[in-house]
């Protein structure tokens, strides 16, 4: 099983690059992706970053200099990294990392719009940026 979606690719190397904050992914369909720290976290596929569906994303900010300090395998599917602002919630399956490394010129395009948006920028604190979106009190 390559990720959730059985024809995703097969990821064939994974390299944590601390100094440049980036995760390198070289999938077996050729494809290499170099994934900035700081758009994982803040597409993180946690509960507490998603949502609990639709409409309820909680805008991050202030991951500019975020780190990870591990990276868990989850069965032949899946990573789990630790950042270092404590968040380790987000399982990465292989097809989301395929998809943030393809789709990432768009994703942060839509990052930036939504800070915008909230006249938030990407280095404002997380508690201003938890009050201004409303979010969930649960997590």
């Amino acid at each position: 099983m390559a990720g959730l979606d059985r024809n995703t690719p097969q990821p064939t190397a994974l390299t944590v690059h601390q100094a440049s904050r980036v995760l390198e992914v070289a999938f077996d369909d050729g494809a290499h992706f170099h994934i900035s720290f700081e758009l994982m976290r803040v597409y993180s596929p946690s509960a507490e970053v998603q949502g609990h569906g639709p409409g309820q994303e909680v805008l991050q900010t202030g991951k500019r200099e975020v780190g990870i300090e591990d990276l868990s395998a989850v069965g032949h599917y899946a990573v789990q990294p630790r950042f270092s602002d404590g968040h380790d919630t987000g399982i990465f399956s292989w097809d989301y990392l395929y998809k943030l490394g393809r789709d990432q010129a768009d994703l942060w395009q839509r990052y930036e719009g939504r800070l915008a948006a909230a006249g938030m920028s990407r280095d404002a604190a997380m508690v201003a940026a938890v009050a201004a979106a409303g979010a969930c009190k649960n997590h």
